[in-house]
């Protein structure tokens, strides 16, 4: 019995067959390359890494070389920061917080590498010590520590042609000068300075990025500040040894007033205003006068004490120590109205017991008189018989009667002097005056104030 062959001989494959298994091959082969590329680019990266790396092979004690690989040139670093947040402007330590992250770049051609038509675009390193590092320090820094949650915020990157980028994020206390002669109107300029510590500008040389060399994060929030803006700048400092090359950049800070205006200068208003509340007491009322006096004397003391804690010892007069000046100044005047007051309230009972007296010499007087009519008429005939004799009674009759036509006379009087009549005593038109005259001073103080601070700010602004 014959057989069947189990495989065609060569040459009697059909076409559908043939074309099966030159797709199978191709696919087999794609799928070989592409387990091939991707094994070796990560045994590429790695290769990279101990080419330019490796031991013997770099040096990161030795900086890199200049402009176009001269070895006399300075390197160049490009730096930039991005302000993520300023958590707090204090004051009284004249100093501010800020978290950053810091961005460095410069030219390494030691670290030059092949990118395989584009496969490697960079290479990333988290361990700074493995390169060369610009020595790089915050000259106004007072704190700082980097961020390592959940791990080190750091990172360098190798490009290909050589370039070098440094990033980490820091958190830093700064220190800021301020002049607090027009607190709290005032405007602030806080700097951040970065400086090389050892390297002169022959070896090392800082730029700002061209572009944006400072970014600020949207929505910056700050309590009672508002970043207007900022300016970048180059601060160089020459010392016996050397010239070092140096940035900075200034943040203007504008202090915001309404803070300010609700808890400390309507205050003092409500205050000043209260202590006037005793000149339309009774000038009887002591304890009600001198309780309300004393109180409001006390709360603005207090006040003031406050406002000088939170501030710094300075030699110089602030603004805000003109208005708590004054206004202590006008509540206690209102004080010293009332001792005032009290005076003349006394000297008002002093003359009226002496008008009680005038009125009594002249009751006198008057039944003097009539004695002497009655005296005339009954011996009329004696008395002309008998020559003029003068008494001494009659003198002091006729002065007491000199005296009594002396304050019997009407005075000159004008419109004020009418208008003061209307009150009896003095006590009470020294209350009178008081409450019209304080607060007429205490509106001109406000005209002056507002006008000299508010014109001395848009004189400093601009």
């Amino acid at each position: 019995m014959a057989t069947l062959p189990l495989w065609p001989p060569r040459g009697l494959l059909s076409a559908a067959q043939l074309l099966a298994l030159l797709v199978v091959l191709s696919t087999l082969v794609q799928i070989s390359w592409c387990n091939q590329g991707k094994v070796n680019f990560r045994e590429k990266e790695k290769q990279v890494l101990d080419q330019i790396l490796g031991p013997g092979r770099y040096d990161a004690r030795i900086r890199p070389s200049g402009i176009n690989g001269t070895a006399d040139a300075p390197t160049i670093v490009s730096v930039n920061i991005f302000l993520r947040s300023i958590s707090k402007i204090d004051d009284y330590k004249m100093e501010y917080s800020v978290q950053l992250t810091f961005r460095e770049q410069w030219m390494d051609e030691r670290l030059k590498f092949n990118d395989f038509q584009g496969k490697i675009k960079y290479l990333t390193l988290t361990d700074a010590n493995r390169v060369w590092m610009p020595d790089l320090f915050f000259a106004n820094e007072k704190e700082g520590h980097f961020h390592n949650i959940i791990m080190p915020n750091v990172y360098i990157r190798i490009f290909p042609y050589g370039s070098v980028l440094y990033s980490i994020r820091i958190s830093l206390t700064l220190a800021c000068p301020m002049n607090l002669k027009l607190y709290p109107l005032d405007r602030q300029t806080c700097s951040l300075r970065m400086a090389s510590y050892g390297w002169t500008t022959d070896d090392l040389v800082f730029l700002w990025k061209d572009g944006d060399p400072v970014q600020v994060v949207k929505n910056l929030h700050l309590p009672r500040f508002t970043l207007e803006k900022f300016l970048t700048d180059y601060c160089n400092s020459k010392t016996n040894t050397g010239e070092y090359s140096c940035l900075k950049v200034d943040l203007l800070f504008k202090r915001e007033f309404s803070y300010y205006l609700i808890q400390i200068y309507i205050p003092c208003c409500m205050l000043v205003i209260v202590s006037w509340v005793s000149f339309w007491l009774d000038q009887n009322a002591i304890p009600a006068r001198v309780s309300l006096g004393v109180t409001t004397l006390l709360t603005m003391a207090t006040q003031t004490s406050g406002i000088n804690a939170s501030l710094p010892p300075v030699s110089y007069t602030k603004a805000i120590d003109v208005w708590t000046g004054v206004c202590l100044t006008f509540v206690f005047g209102a004080l010293l109205e009332f001792a005032l007051v009290n005076y003349a309230s006394r000297s008002d009972m002093h003359r009226e017991n002496m008008k009680k007296q005038r009125r009594q010499c002249e009751l006198e007087h008057a039944a003097s008189l009539e004695a002497a009519a009655d005296l005339l008429e009954d011996g009329a005939t004696t008395f002309a018989m008998k020559p003029l004799v003068r008494h001494p009674g009659d003198a002091l009759t006729l002065e007491k009667v000199r005296q009594c036509e002396i304050h019997m006379q009407p005075k000159r009087e004008n419109c004020c002097r009418t208008w003061l009549s209307k009150f009896p005593t003095r006590s009470k038109r020294i209350d009178v005056i008081s409450r019209i005259t304080f607060p007429l001073v205490f509106a001109l103080f406000n005209l002056v104030y507002w006008s000299t601070y508010l014109f001395r700010e848009e004189a400093e602004e601009n």
